[in-house]
């Protein structure tokens, strides 16, 4: 039995690169609420899983891995004294269709600005907790492994996540009318 070339490994990562790199991104944002910063982890992701591509064999599990590895960059970001001193409050360059319907358009842009400013008021590991449970839909058991914590704390940390993610988009909602005058 032959190792496969290195061309063969390149082009399976090609591949998957080319599949995962949106559902990266999208997770790489919730976590960090940073369209920009999100890019800059999944790069960072990509690099050290490149590294290590030649020994992944099992291709069921290599979005899990990826995944980890997203995470655990992240997390390695935000303890960085320097990160956590730094103020992320740029626009998001993103911008709905011209031909949506205007008030889905205006309804569905509030909620997503209500929800990615909620989700920046929630302590760091529970905003991790939240985000892996209710949006890449791992279990309780794969959340710990990812976060090296026991199942309870992630279930501690899940619960304050989402209590303060309820919390913060109560307060940005009124903060919001209040804005708007209604």
């Amino acid at each position: 039995m032959s190792l496969p070339s290195r061309s063969d490994d390149d082009g399976r990562f090609e591949a998957f690169v080319a599949r995962s790199n949106g559902p990266l991104t999208g997770l790489a944002y919730l976590l960090c609420g940073d369209r920009h910063f999100a890019n800059d982890l999944v790069q960072t992701c990509l690099i050290r899983l490149y590294r290590v591509w030649p020994r992944v064999r099992d291709t069921d599990s290599v979005d899990a891995y990826a995944r980890k590895i997203l995470l655990r960059c992240w997390l390695n970001e935000w303890r960085r004294a320097w990160r956590r001193s730094e103020s992320r409050d740029g626009v998001v360059p993103d911008r709905p269709s011209a031909d949506a319907d205007p008030a889905m358009r205006v309804g569905q842009a509030h909620r997503n600005d209500v929800l990615r400013a909620a989700l920046a008021r929630v302590a760091p590991r529970q905003r991790a907790a939240v985000v892996l449970r209710y949006w890449a839909q791992y279990s309780v058991s794969e959340t710990a492994r990812i976060l090296r914590c026991s199942e309870g704390t992630v279930k501690s940390q899940t619960a304050r996540g989402l209590a303060a993610l309820r919390e913060a988009m109560a307060q940005l909602d009124t903060d919001t009318l209040e804005e708007l005058h209604l």
